[in-house]
């Protein structure tokens, strides 16, 4: 979900003074209107030329600057040491494609202006690593006729999971208490557990229905920032850990899907559970 909320809430800076839409008519019908001929052409802005230059220090192709210096850096490396330019061709042009499927692989699926927090975005690298192994996963997926959203919903081989990223004060402890309640800090919270059992239950009541069979989500908590002083725990039903073991969470359970299973729950949670960011 989102960090820990302050409470506070900036001004948005809107003028909210009445805007007299009479007077103002009133004034521009009094105004006389200047003669035809006294009319000043129209000027016309200057176009601005594309430029080599100004593309390469457009922010919006970094990726490619850099993805060049690394080709180019190759090339020359190997060229040299290889005596060749062939060979120091080659190896750019594998350094380009290389880096081209790291970032594809690395790069998030929901733009950066959408998303809650840096947690999700954490989680969502680690989840993408899953897909080999023959897990699917839906991003940012929402609880209909709520404002809950489940950050990361899961479906493979050893079962469906709810996954909440949350990215928490590192300054602050995280302690636990008879395995009910967990505090951050002075901080109880109780309500952030009961929101994640409850939307990992919502999904599990839709996905259901559309199949006509029972399916479990299993809720959970990945926690980024304050050291957990345990790997992972249950808490008011809920797995709670630190966010570097989502994949271990996942994948060190027993297989219970098969590859067909896991392709209809997955499209029946992607029709149940709309996206909260729709395109």
């Amino acid at each position: 979900m989102s960090d820990v909320d302050t409470g506070l809430r900036p001004d948005d800076g809107h003028d909210t003074s009445p805007i007299w839409v009479g007077d103002q008519a009133s004034e521009q019908a009094e105004r006389p209107s200047a003669p035809p001929e006294a009319a000043a052409p129209p000027e016309y802005a200057p176009v601005e030329r594309a430029s080599l230059r100004g593309l390469l220090q457009d922010p919006r192709y970094r990726h490619l600057r850099r993805r060049a210096l690394v080709a180019l850096a190759a090339g020359v490396v190997f060229g040299v040491l290889l005596g060749g330019w062939r060979i120091g061709l080659t190896a750019a042009i594998l350094a380009w494609a290389a880096d081209s499927v790291y970032r594809a692989r690395t790069m998030s699926t929901v733009p950066a202006w959408r998303r809650a927090s840096a947690a999700e975005r954490r989680t969502e690298a680690q989840l993408k690593k899953l897909e080999r192994n023959g897990y699917l996963t839906l991003h940012a997926r929402a609880i209909p006729g709520s404002e809950a959203q489940i950050d990361h919903l899961v479906v493979g081989p050893t079962g469906v999971y709810a996954v909440d990223s949350e990215k928490w004060d590192k300054r602050l402890p995280v302690r636990v208490q008879t395995h009910r309640k967990l505090f951050h800090g002075p901080f109880n919270r109780k309500p952030r557990l009961d929101e994640a059992r409850w939307e990992a239950a919502q999904a599990s009541d839709l996905i259901s229905k559309a199949l006509g069979r029972e399916i479990t989500v299993v809720p959970s908590l990945a926690i980024y920032g304050p050291p957990i002083p345990w790997r992972i725990l249950n808490i008011r039903d809920v797995d709670v850990f630190s966010g570097g073991l989502v994949r271990k969470w996942i994948t060190k359970r027993e297989r219970s899907l098969t590859t067909a299973e896991i392709d209809a729950i997955y499209r029946a949670a992607e029709r149940v559970l709309p996206a909260r960011y729709p395109e």
